[in-house]
């Protein structure tokens, strides 16, 4: 059984190293934030056993930083600390107008009429393996069955059948929406 000193050597922080991870929260996050604009919103999903260890890894990694050594029990609550609260002021931030473009991704279609569209597939890093796969998960036999696919800011794959009337406010402020109104 460990001693008292022990106990709180283990579960405790020293006063100087609070503002170390504290600033390892926020850099980490704020790296996550420019690594995902730069990378796009498919780095979020999670598709296949691939993409959950890759998840895995990006926590592991982050938490790591944050904790720094030795991992503390406080280390780790001022740290969880530190990133909700760095999810609080930059969910606020992301309401004023200019930032708001500068940190969200935008939706994007990646598929319009049974055709894909190549130059966003390269953009946002989706595979056309990536679509039949989100298809076959919807229970759609064909492309040609679909009226557009679109990738969300967070990742996911949007499907939307041929059969389906799309209203105008869906496709507001999404990448390539043209391809879906004006099949031509």
């Amino acid at each position: 059984m460990p001693d008292t000193e022990t106990l709180i050597a283990a579960l405790g922080i020293e006063p100087w190293r609070i503002p170390i991870v504290v600033f390892s929260a926020i850099a980490i996050y704020v790296a996550f934030l420019l690594f995902v604009k730069l990378f796009g919103a498919r780095v979020l999903a999670v598709t296949s056993s691939f993409d959950v260890v890759v998840t895995i890894m990006f926590g592991a990694v982050a938490g790591r930083v944050i904790l720094g050594h030795p991992p503390t029990l406080a280390a780790g609550v001022i740290g969880l600390f530190t990133l909700m609260a760095a999810e609080a002021v930059f969910g606020t931030v992301r309401e004023w107008r200019g930032l708001r473009r500068a940190l969200e991704t935008r939706a994007v279609v990646v598929l319009a009429h049974g055709r894909l569209i190549d130059l966003h597939l390269r953009r946002v890093h989706v595979t056309e393996a990536d679509i039949m796969a989100a298809l076959r998960h919807r229970g759609i036999a064909s492309p040609d069955l679909v009226q557009c696919v679109i990738l969300e800011p967070t990742g996911s794959l949007s499907v939307i059948p041929a059969d389906t009337p799309i209203d105008p406010r869906v496709l507001d402020g999404v990448r390539g929406a043209e391809h879906v109104t004006d099949p031509g």
